[in-house]
């Protein structure tokens, strides 16, 4: 996973095997001008479909809670600027905008903070995530799972962009309803290789907050062959905020007594 840039600053023109495209005016920050989008077809009916984007570039936070086994986990993320704040009762972890930190009296995050503090925003995030610079759409083969078939559009990286540009995902799709139904991802932080096994996590259950479509379950399933096999778990989001009013920035620095991540 990436922190993903959070500035447009440039019309990106995205080619997709000769697709339609469509153009959406973006802004990111209230002192860039709007500025012209290409997206391709498909990906733009899904951003219509779960809202739109013209609804989510409003949005200057989100928030929201996961209840896992050891405990809640509350996630608060700037928008415009990617900054993060990860709180429970065993440890706190955050992004500023320049540093990852983590403060916790003793070793309960035992996995890297540079690799989780942005990953559940990104999953939690679709589709709307996958709007951001810097990504190359392409078509990809469709998924048939249960007897039912799910178009893909895969995404890739320009060089240099976050921490893992050879990162892919596969966005499936319903092909009716243009609703966001798998994502495959491939995970290459550690390695830094291209990735050879794709994860899947199933989008089935979305809540309308605020006129946007965003997940209130997602569920991990094992996976063979680069294809989804049968569920392993469920994680439920929950006490979801979002906000146009722009988040304290204090929230995000690096407290006392916090270890900051080379």
């Amino acid at each position: 996973m990436k922190p993903i840039i959070s500035l447009i600053t440039v019309l990106l023109l995205i080619s997709c095997n000769n697709e339609q495209k469509k153009q959406v005016e973006v802004s990111l920050n209230e002192d860039v001008p709007v500025v012209s989008k290409t997206y391709p077809e498909n990906i733009s009916k899904i951003f219509e479909v779960h809202g739109g984007l013209a609804n989510w570039n409003t949005l200057r936070s989100l928030e929201f809670t996961m209840n896992k086994p050891k405990g809640h986990e509350v996630t608060l993320t700037d928008l415009r600027h990617r900054k993060s704040f990860i709180s429970t009762d065993k440890f706190k972890m955050g992004y500023n905008g320049l540093d990852v930190w983590i403060k916790q009296d003793s070793m309960h995050y035992k996995g890297n903070p540079k690799f989780y503090y942005n990953l559940m925003f990104y999953f939690y995030a679709m589709p709307f995530i996958l709007a951001d610079d810097g990504i190359i759409y392409s078509d990809a083969k469709p998924l048939v799972f249960d007897g039912k078939t799910f178009p893909g559009i895969k995404i890739t990286y320009d060089a240099g962009v976050g921490e893992s540009p050879e990162d892919e995902y596969i966005l499936y799709y319903d092909a009716e309803t243009y609703k966001m139904t798998w994502l495959a991802y491939t995970v290459t932080f550690f390695t830094k290789e291209k990735g050879k096994e794709f994860h899947f996590i199933k989008y089935s259950n979305w809540q309308d907050v605020n006129g946007l479509l965003l997940p209130e379950t997602i569920s991990w399933y094992a996976y063979e062959n680069n294809k989804p096999t049968e569920k392993k778990s469920d994680l439920k989001f929950t006490d979801i905020k979002v906000s146009k009013d722009k988040p304290n920035s204090k929230i995000f620095e690096v407290p006392e007594g916090a270890i900051i991540l080379e």
